[in-house]
C-alpha cells in the first residue's frame, strides 16, 4: 500500500485541512510555499496518466473549493502535478500541489537551457 493510501485510511497522521468521500486534502511535510496542500482521490490512482474524467472533473471541483475556503484564489495560487521519474513524482499516488500564500518564482526554469536537455 501507498503512503498516500495509508494517509486516507488513517494509518499515518496527516495535517488534513478537508475531505470527502472520494477527495482528500492535507498540508505538505514539506512546504515549497507559504502555503503548499496537497490533493489526492481516495481510490489509488498511478498518475496523472492513468486518471478518468470522470475523477479529474472531481478533484478539480474540490480543489477550486479549498481555493476559496484558504483565500488561495484572491491572490493567485499554482497547480502541480508530477508524472514520472523525469516529472518529479516521488510517491506513485496521482496528487495535486496547491501552493500559493506569496508571490511564486519559477527557479528551476529561470536559467535553463533547452540545449541541456538534448
Amino acid at each position: 500500500m501507498c503512503l498516500f493510501c495509508k494517509i486516507v485510511n488513517k494509518e499515518i497522521p496527516a495535517n488534513i485541512i478537508a475531505e470527502d468521500e472520494n477527495f482528500l486534502a492535507f498540508h505538505d511535510i514539506n512546504p515549497k510555499a507559504p502555503v503548499h496542500i496537497l490533493v489526492i482521490p481516495k481510490i489509488h490512482v498511478d498518475s496523472f496518466d492513468e486518471v478518468n474524467g470522470e475523477t479529474m472533473a472531481g478533484i478539480t471541483k474540490f480543489m477550486q473549493d479549498i481555493a476559496k475556503e484558504t483565500k488561495l484564489n484572491e491572490s493567485g495560487y499554482r497547480v502541480i502535478t508530477n508524472i514520472g521519474e523525469n516529472g518529479g513524482q516521488e510517491v506513485k499516488h496521482l496528487h495535486f500541489h496547491l501552493l500559493g500564500g506569496a508571490k511564486l518564482k519559477w527557479e528551476h526554469f529561470t536559467d535553463a537551457d533547452p540545449k541541456d536537455f538534448l
